[in-house]
């Protein structure tokens, strides 16, 4: 099938023609830009300029502006969180139009990005304040957008070489006083900027490298003072740390206590301090385990693990509960050791004779020469 032609910008706004997608067109992103910034008006508030910054820039982009003034040449770079304020103090400082031209712009593609570069581009402003004028700055842009169905911006830098001012003919001509000529001929803006946008990238030196500082603030709420400490802190260990290896706590925060607590009920309590004489009294050195010393009446139950989907302790540590145990007799066990002691077959047997030891007893005396003659 023949191929068609490819539809204008003009021809789709007014619905002609199949629209292609942003790939391959990002001149065609700059249009829309400019459409953008047409549709603005006076009460356009943040939101509006967020909106902006977030359909036309990546999250992560960067705003780069060169130029040279009487003292030296300037370079501004601000991030993505500042770039709707750039825009919106453009306007703040007596533009009332602006748009952008790009004559034989050149485009390179990447793997992720397209690359559009422009020696011949102009930004275009029109003043109202003092006298209509008309700003022309010429520069070289260089744009970097992402290589995607958003085609957003992520890299933006403006070179400036010069800039022209027009005044109308009939403006001048209607000015009979020669110091409202001569007041006529200076310029409005310094390289194309006004002074409120200059005033607003010199204030953006300072607070872009305060970013962190602001969001430190915000998210600890730590005076001026000890962001700073921490800031500094951290970016210390992250030069001093081999990689994969610094401190993640911030600066002055309380430090996880790594205690393991034990959880007991008051029964248990009460228990423990009429055993050892008292809540303070020390501990006696543990002893081999004997079922005969375990306490008469209680029973341990060892709960599950917190993992394991059981009861709750602290610090996944296991609940021990203690129950009575009512079934318990304690002089059971000295009954049945005196019933196998003196059953006959012990007593007739050699077993029993050889096991069986003679006890002494208080009121009758063993001598040595009876024990030798048993």
């Amino acid at each position: 099938m023949p191929s068609q032609p490819m539809p204008s910008p003009m021809d789709r706004e007014h619905g002609m023609g199949r629209p292609t997608p942003y790939m391959g067109q990002p001149d065609y992103r700059i249009y829309e830009l400019n459409k953008r910034l047409q549709q603005r008006t006076e009460d356009s508030d943040n939101l509006w300029w967020d909106a902006f910054a977030t359909e036309f820039f990546e999250d992560d982009a960067t705003l780069t502006l060169t130029f040279c003034l009487e003292d030296g040449p300037k370079r501004y770079t601000i991030g993505r969180t500042l770039i709707p304020r750039y825009f919106r103090s453009i306007f703040e400082g007596g533009v009332t139009d602006l748009y952008y031209v790009l004559k034989h712009p050149k485009e390179s593609f990447h793997n992720t990005t397209i690359t559009l570069d422009c020696d011949q581009a102009m930004m275009v402003t029109q003043h109202g304040k003092p006298m209509f004028t008309n700003v022309i700055t010429e520069g070289r842009l260089v744009l970097e957008f992402t290589f995607d169905d958003l085609m957003r911006i992520r890299s933006w830098h403006f070179a400036i070489r010069q800039h022209r001012e027009l005044i109308p003919r009939s403006v001048i001509a209607m000015q009979q006083d020669p110091a409202m000529v001569e007041q006529l001929s200076k310029n409005i803006t310094r390289q194309g900027l006004t002074n409120y946008t200059l005033n607003f990238l010199r204030l953006c030196v300072i607070l872009e490298p305060m970013q962190e500082l602001m969001s430190r603030h915000k998210a600890y709420g730590l005076n001026p003072r000890d962001c700073l400490k921490t800031t500094l802190f951290q970016k210390w260990q992250r030069m001093v740390a081999p990689p994969g290896k610094g401190r993640t706590t911030p600066y002055n925060s309380p430090a996880p206590n790594k205690r393991r607590k034990r959880k007991a009920s008051a029964g248990n309590n009460t228990g423990i301090n009429s055993r050892e004489g008292g809540p303070n009294k020390k501990r006696s050195p543990p002893q081999a385990f004997n079922i005969g010393s375990s306490v008469p009446g209680d029973v341990m139950v060892v709960g599950e693990p917190t993992l394991m989907g059981g009861e709750f302790g602290d610090e996944d540590e296991r609940l021990i509960t203690r129950l009575e145990n009512t079934q318990y007799e304690p002089n059971a066990g000295e009954e049945e050791q005196d019933k196998f002691q003196n059953s006959p077959a012990l007593q007739s047997g050699s077993w029993g004779q050889d096991k069986k030891t003679p006890q002494p007893t208080a009121t009758t005396p063993v001598s040595e020469t009876e024990i030798k003659t048993e």
